[in-house]
């Protein structure tokens, strides 16, 4: 084949982009950044942490930002008042979710909650999720699945730190965390726990672990033509592996259904989420791919954050012995050393509170989720235009004009601070604020409570050294 119109073709299309490019520049005021090359914009020059890479350039263009990922605009904002600009001042015109290509896909064009733009499908499926899957009745009711889980882990930890061979030896307290927050997800939406207390898994746990790892794989690896639309024809394997993915994880879910759906019939209905969900399907007329994304939504949200925080803030304790010190004194004289604390004892343990807190100093995600403009809005000075447009908020943890002593690890600004984490203070946003905020900030609070506050009494001794 003659490659000079090929040829042409790409150069005019590459010159277009460019022209269009330049132009919305002129046009409008934006937010400055790093300058963009034309076609690939600024992906050749983001970092893989791409939180640590937004932070540096932060640094020299201000606490607004242009990043283009390809030709769309990305907007970054890295200060509490520019956050509350875009999650509360501007909240309904930047409430719409921006939806790559992959996310489209797993979320079948926005059909779960996590990924749907704002409007009667979101507003339906969040008033389940608030008045139904997330309420302070279910959070109790399934009380005793959590406590058994970190019972489990307690027990697991005894058991690794005794075995003869292990003695003297690191413990790998992620393993661990790893287990128990994949137990207790899938028996809170599946009501199957797939892991025995050996930690042997069966065969439909391995396949669960499959699917959640080949997504974040798949997530992971961005080609270019998540962000420049018309070089998605160069890509074909992409939509086959979606596809692929998208086919084994509804396979294994409608199995689990099927299996709820006959066991209802003469068992009736448990407070499992897939039950719930299940009950509650033809009452808000949801069809079987958001029942679907709804359970994976609440998968994806509930593994790895745990994990991270959890670790996070295990880590900060037992690298400062003042605070551990003071953190198991109160947990010997509440709790003892004769049994597990349990969420009844949160009450009487302040200092455990806000040492659990630290995950809000340094969250597991310091990106939140992008929002997208479905109108064209004006922040911090600066013309934000219509779609495609997407938001990304910057942790401020390291800024000495929002905290006191930033880097330093100091649990009791809690205490001394009226800090609210559940979207009102803009210094901390694990749970994001607005009409986009987590559904279930309870009972992630809770949980990483519950998991961190454990693990503190399983690890009294000092931190080794080196």
């Amino acid at each position: 084949m003659d490659p000079g119109p090929v040829g042409v073709g790409i150069c005019v299309i590459v010159l277009s982009a460019a022209a269009l490019l330049f132009l919305l520049r002129l046009r409008r005021r934006l937010p400055p950044g790093p300058r963009p090359w034309p076609v690939v914009g600024n992906l050749l020059a983001i970092e893989p942490v791409r939180f640590r890479c937004f932070a540096e350039w932060a640094r020299a263009y201000g606490p607004i930002m242009s990043v283009w990922f390809g030709t769309t605009l990305t907007v970054v904002v890295s200060t509490p008042e520019l956050a509350r600009a875009v999650l509360k001042d501007h909240d309904q015109a930047l409430a719409d979710r921006p939806r790559n290509r992959s996310t489209a896909r797993f979320s079948r064009g926005g059909k779960d909650l996590i990924w749907a733009d704002y409007g009667p499908h979101y507003v339906k499926v969040r008033k389940v999720c608030n008045l139904e899957l997330f309420s302070p009745k279910r959070l109790e009711a399934l009380r005793p699945i959590r406590e058994d889980e970190v019972t489990a882990m307690v027990q697991s930890i005894h058991r690794a730190c005794t075995q003869p061979d292990k003695v003297g030896k690191s413990l790998v307290v992620k393993e661990h965390l790893s287990s128990v927050a994949f137990n207790n997800i899938t028996r809170l939406a599946f009501g199957k726990r797939f892991m025995n207390s050996e930690g042997v898994i069966d065969e439909q746990g391995r396949e669960f672990k499959t699917i959640v790892a080949n997504g974040l794989k798949i997530g992971a690896s961005l080609s270019l033509a998540e962000f420049v639309w018309w070089l998605r024809w160069m890509f074909p394997l992409d939509e086959e592996l979606y596809e692929s993915h998208n086919a084994r994880r509804d396979k294994l879910t409608k199995k689990i259904m099927e299996e709820h759906t006959q066991a209802r019939k003469t068992s009736g209905a448990k407070q499992h989420f897939v039950d719930a969900l299940l009950t509650l399907k033809d009452q808000y007329d949801l069809s079987d791919d958001t029942v679907i994304g709804l359970l994976w939504d609440m998968i994806t949200a509930g593994m790895d954050t745990t994990v991270i925080s959890v670790e996070w803030a295990m880590s900060e304790i037992v690298r400062h012995p003042r605070v551990q010190e003071k953190v198991q004194a109160e947990l010997d004289r509440v709790v003892g050393r004769d049994r597990i604390m349990a969420e009844t004892d949160f009450a009487n343990c302040p200092t455990c509170s806000v040492s659990s807190k630290s995950h809000s100093d340094s969250p597991a995600n310091p990106l939140m989720l992008p929002h997208k403009a479905n109108t064209h809005v004006r922040i911090g000075g600066y013309d934000i235009p219509r779609a495609p447009t997407s938001w990304s908020t910057c942790g401020h943890r390291s800024r000495p004009n929002v905290w006191k002593n930033p880097l330093e690890f100091r649990p009791e600004r809690f205490e001394e601070e009226d800090i609210d984490i559940k979207g009102h203070d803009f210094r901390v946003l694990p749970f994001g604020p607005g009409r986009r905020c987590a559904s279930a900030p309870s009972w992630g609070s809770t949980w990483l409570r519950q998991c961190s506050d454990t693990s503190c009494t399983t690890s009294g001794g000092p931190c080794p050294r080196e």
